[in-house]
């Protein structure tokens, strides 16, 4: 991922150009990727760390290290296929002789595909956790068809005529 968000929005253009050979229809997956790089390269964050693991075969989980901040000073939102993770904490105002420990406001945006879906969302020990889940429809998992004969699929004579037909066609 480090090797996209170091290219240049021309750059990035080249990459995807030999694609049409062989993915039709991606069209507009290719132009919000470059629209999202253009946006992720503007301005690249560094805070809060944060992992991404794969917990399962279809689940996943953002961890971000928020050492610091409460339940009430965390925002996390699901807009347009990206999770925003915002962080304002506020200013105890205290009297620090030393002040080491970062205590600033952040926004994270994490892109996500159409088929995954946040679960859910904790605070523990200072890490914030999302689950993640790849919801994966009927119709998209893979199943095995059956090959039959023409004579399991014809039970009267008017389908094997018509079938007939079609294929002399």
């Amino acid at each position: 991922m480090n090797w996209l968000l170091q290219t240049t929005p021309k750059d990035f253009g080249s990459l995807t150009k030999d694609f049409d050979k062989f993915f039709v229809g991606f069209d507009d997956h290719f132009n919000r990727m470059a629209k999202m790089h253009d946006e992720i390269a503007k301005n690249i964050p560094n805070y809060p760390p944060y992992n991404i693991r794969k917990a399962d075969e279809n689940k996943y989980v953002i961890e971000l290290a928020v050492a610091g901040f409460a339940k009430s000073d965390i925002e996390i939102t699901l807009e347009d296929n990206k999770i925003i993770v915002k962080g304002n904490a506020k200013d105890d105002g205290d009297n620090f002789l030393w002040k080491g420990i970062a205590n600033r406001a952040f926004t994270r945006v994490f892109a996500i595909d159409d088929q995954i879906e946040l679960k859910d969302a904790a605070l523990l020990n200072g890490m914030l956790k999302i689950a993640l889940e790849r919801i994966i429809p009927e119709h998209k998992k893979p199943r095995k068809i059956e090959v039959k004969s023409e004579e399991d699929i014809i039970t009267t004579k008017s389908e094997k005529q018509l079938l007939t037909e079609e294929l002399s066609q």
